[in-house]
């Protein structure tokens, strides 16, 4: 039995649907959609399937969608808890239960009506139940509601540290956008962005201007995880997991955190890094591209010291030099991001890594043998690097 998952399980299939801001049909359709494409993908048929994963947040039960994909006998199912931190903590369980023999086959999955239905922007402001309310209630009487109130609190104090200014997350913003204009399937396609477009966008909390915050959409996405054994009997070039890991770090809270040293870092992502670059026997200078987070700009600025492709303070430099971009140091959310792509929780981010090894990305770089995908900042996340098959 593996005592870590270097290179027990890969990814064989991936499938979206359409990313819109109505969908006109319920989260369990949206959910079908992309788990029956996922498993097209990877050329079997569904009765093959025999896992699936999804979040604690995802509407939509293991047995409805087996019973409406036409999955039969299941022996393993989990959900995820933390909203986009769940991203890779999917791929996680999945390569877990693919490296024991708890499953052969299995997808993991995130589909909600992100913006004709349930708003996650909304923050305690919507309709939460969660024993978060407990440490948020300490915050809320100060205005602080909002996801965007909570990241921009963090970003004034990073920013202040280290002299970033938002012309420097301005960056990021529209390099995602430009990503965005060759992908047909992103929410921002046909919709350039430039600088006086961002500068001139209002002000949701400060320094998070609107184009600095993901969008809310409707939409599903999927990723169907095997042994790279199978795998390569399968449909698709597989994309390898050569690490993957779950990160939690002491004085953890959701979306807040607070009450640590220092503010202006991210100890769990930092966890996520050592514990995947162990894993994977590799470090940040051998990875060749990246899907970072980005449901908000200062995150990524954040992400890009925490695993190591710059030093502290120093990624305000590194995002303007084009090292984003296609022909960059780390060509970074090619297909556009949770920014410019659409919001699907941080899978349509994983099913990009997989899309950049097959070399099959709409903003393709060359050599491409690393890809690093990252969970979702502020609350418990993780870290997964792909590789080819």
């Amino acid at each position: 039995m593996p005592t870590t998952l270097h290179n027990e399980a890969a990814v064989a299939g991936i499938g979206q649907t359409a990313y819109t801001k109505n969908s006109g049909v319920s989260e369990l359709n949206l959910a079908t959609e992309c788990v029956r494409k996922a498993i097209d993908d990877a050329g079997i048929e569904p009765s093959e399937v025999d896992g699936l994963v999804t979040y604690t947040m995802d509407s939509s039960d293991e047995v409805e969608v087996a019973r409406t994909v036409g999955i039969g006998d299941m022996t393993f199912w989990s959900q995820v808890n933390y909203g986009g931190g769940a991203a890779v903590g999917l791929v996680a369980h999945a390569a877990m239960a693919v490296a024991t023999g708890a499953a052969k086959n299995v997808v993991v999955y995130r589909a909600l009506n992100g913006r004709s239905g349930q708003r996650m922007g909304q923050g305690v402001s919507g309709s939460i139940i969660s024993s978060d309310l407990i440490h948020w209630s300490w915050y809320m009487p100060f205005g602080l509601l909002t996801p965007a109130s909570w990241i921009a609190l963090q970003a004034q104090l990073y920013m202040h540290k280290y002299g970033a200014t938002s012309e420097h997350l301005a960056h990021v913003a529209i390099t995602q956008r430009k990503h965005a204009q060759n992908n047909p399937n992103a929410a921002m396609y046909g919709k350039p962005m430039t600088m006086d477009d961002y500068m001139n966008a209002r002000m949701v909390c400060e320094p998070l201007r609107l184009f600095d915050c993901c969008q809310e959409d409707d939409g599903g996405c999927a990723l169907l995880i095997t042994s790279p054994e199978r795998a390569k009997d399968m449909k698709q070039k597989p994309a390898v997991i050569r690490g993957v890991t779950q990160a939690s770090f002491e004085g953890q809270e959701q979306m807040t955190s607070f009450y640590r040293d220092d503010l202006a870092a991210l100890p769990e992502m930092e966890l996520a890094a050592q514990r995947v670059y162990e894993m994977s026997g590799l470090s940040a200078k051998d990875i060749d591209a990246a899907c970072l987070y980005d449901a908000f700009t200062p995150e990524i600025l954040m992400q890009l010291e925490a695993f190591g492709f710059c030093g502290r303070g120093e990624a305000k430099d590194f995002v303007t030099e084009d090292s984003l971009t296609i022909g960059g140091a780390l060509p970074n959310n090619t297909h556009g991001g949770l920014l410019s792509e659409a919001y699907m929780h941080g899978v349509n981010n994983l099913a990009e890594g997989v899309r950049l090894i097959r070399g099959e990305s709409c903003n393709q770089p060359d050599d491409v043998e690393h890809v690093l995908v990252t969970s979702g900042v502020g609350v418990p996340t993780g870290a997964v690097i792909f590789g080819q098959g």
